[in-house]
């Protein structure tokens, strides 16, 4: 009997799907595509103030080796002023001693994770959400057990399947605020209902922030950073909210119960220490790196509500295709008909109208029928893309 050299948790199906093989051939061609799922901020045309951003990282104090698990403390003291500056403002202030620095919120989660569960534990996620917590929860060992958003006037969660699919071995509850690509943030009845459940079944709330700046309204959201009435891990970073996922900066704030608080904080040091993955130089320039976002964020916004408003020019010829409502983040859905799978609808506007868009499987839509847009696409190439897309219908 032949076994594998590899781990079961890595047995992943690496071949690549019909989207992408049509994908890489338009590419090998040369075609010209118009590309509508831009996600990199660097690459999207907006003006970064290079000398700035270059200059944070000239800093001698690098050349010095101070490790330090949770992050330096003037970086985690940075973060908790975001915090009371922005970002909904909470109520209350945010210690720094309760914040832990990661490279990533992909690690943030992974800290988190191993902390949390035992080796086949569950976490619940939503669906549709961004694919990324399968792969996550398969290098930690964990089980992944979506609960669903429903959509009627505005995307809410399904509260009662969510209970439903709590068990013994569930361990957390996974939000985003605002999901992605949903864009819909977790409104404060349901964040009073999930501090409940989460109290009654000894659980704890993770929540990715990372889009919560980007309120369409642009009215703050509230954040979960001060949860108290929970044990509470809120994530977010650079990548969104600096635009700046090259530098590789983000955060757990950790809250709830003082008991509870700092035990996790005591342990999550300890997962820190262990790998130490944090770079002196992004954390010394991690006070001007976030006092960036001010200036990139307008431009983002500035590109978002352009982009929607000429979405829905369009949209108003084409009665067969649904805007859904969206709150925040950079992403739209469009509801389209259905002829086809998804994934056979967005090929054929690949090779038919050479437009790149997201079939709404990759995001896990329970039903084809969904296409996913950004809206951070620069303005021409949005609206060229968007005409042609239609013109499908």
């Amino acid at each position: 009997m032949m076994f594998s050299m590899f781990s079961r948790r890595t047995s992943w199906k690496l071949d690549s799907n019909r989207f992408t093989l049509a994908h890489q051939q338009m590419l090998r061609e040369g075609s010209e595509v118009l590309d509508l799922t831009i996600s990199n901020p660097t690459r999207a045309g907006f003006a970064f103030d290079e000398t700035t951003i270059l200059d944070a990282l000239r800093n001698p104090k690098s050349l010095d080796y101070d490790p330090q698990p949770k992050g330096l403390r003037r970086s985690r003291e940075t973060v908790a002023e975001y915090y009371k500056c922005g970002a909904g403002a909470p109520a209350r202030e945010i210690d720094a001693e309760n914040i832990v620095l990661t490279t990533s919120t992909s690690e943030g989660y992974s800290y988190v994770f191993r902390l949390l569960c035992n080796p086949e534990d569950e976490v619940l996620v939503p669906k549709p959400s961004y694919p990324l917590f399968d792969f996550l929860a398969d290098l930690q060992d964990v089980r992944v057990v979506p609960y669903p958003l429903l959509y009627d006037h505005g995307w809410q969660i399904d509260l009662p399947t969510l209970e439903m699919a709590i068990t013994p071995r569930t361990r957390a509850i996974v939000l985003v605020h605002p999901n992605n690509p949903t864009g819909s943030y977790v409104r404060e009845e349901e964040q009073t209902r999930l501090n409940q459940l989460c109290r009654e079944h000894n659980l704890a709330l993770i929540v990715d922030e990372v889009f919560l700046d980007y309120a369409h309204d642009g009215r703050p959201q509230h954040s979960f950073a001060t949860n108290n009435d929970a044990f509470t891990f809120t994530l977010s970073g650079l990548s969104k909210i600096a635009a700046l996922p090259q530098m590789k900066l983000a955060w757990i704030v950790v809250s709830g119960s003082e008991k509870e608080a700092t035990e996790a904080m005591h342990r999550l040091e300890v997962i820190a220490d262990t790998y130490l993955s944090l770079n002196a130089p992004v954390q010394l320039a991690a006070e001007t790196l976030l006092k960036q976002r001010k200036k990139i964020q307008s431009q983002v916004m500035t590109r978002i509500r352009a982009n929607l408003a000429e979405l829905d020019r369009q949209l108003v010829q084409y009665t067969s295709c649904v805007r859904l409502l969206i709150e925040g983040g950079w992403y739209a859905v469009l509801r389209v008909p259905v002829t086809k799978s998804d994934e056979d609808l967005a090929i054929q506007l690949l090779f038919e109208r050479s437009v790149l868009i997201h079939p709404g499987h990759f995001y896990d839509f329970p039903n084809d029928g969904y296409l996913v847009l950004s809206l951070i696409t620069p303005e021409a190439t949005f609206r060229e893309g968007i005409s042609r897309v239609l013109k499908a219908f």
